[in-house]
């Protein structure tokens, strides 16, 4: 994520400079391949909600994600949520009033 949008009274943006050059390489093979394993997005009121297939990304590869996405936007609240009996996985990435452009503008959805 390394876009610039102004909600304003906080200015969201991706400061990739706070990892090192191969740790953005990780970081964006990891969220291709997040954003491309979803099964379903949910809106929320102050975010979205990410159902990824499991076959496509395992939980510890979201985790690993979320460690490069909350240096980069320190905004972010970001949550897994595993459901019982082997259910499904969500992704949560919720923020401040504004965060849903953001989001959009960096997943292209």
């Amino acid at each position: 994520m390394a876009d610039n949008v102004d909600s304003g009274t906080i200015r969201f943006f991706c400061n990739l400079g706070e990892m090192a050059p191969e740790e953005r390489t990780m970081y964006g093979g990891l969220s291709r391949k997040l954003f491309g394993a979803g099964e379903e997005k949910r809106e929320l009121d102050n975010g979205y909600a990410y159902r990824p297939a499991a076959a496509k990304i395992s939980i510890s590869e979201i985790a690993e994600w979320i460690t490069f996405e909350r240096r980069c936007g320190p905004f972010f609240n970001l949550q897994i949520e595993a459901e019982p009996n082997d259910g499904p996985v969500w992704l949560r990435i919720t923020g401040p009033a504004g965060v849903n452009e953001f989001i959009k503008s960096e997943t292209g959805s």
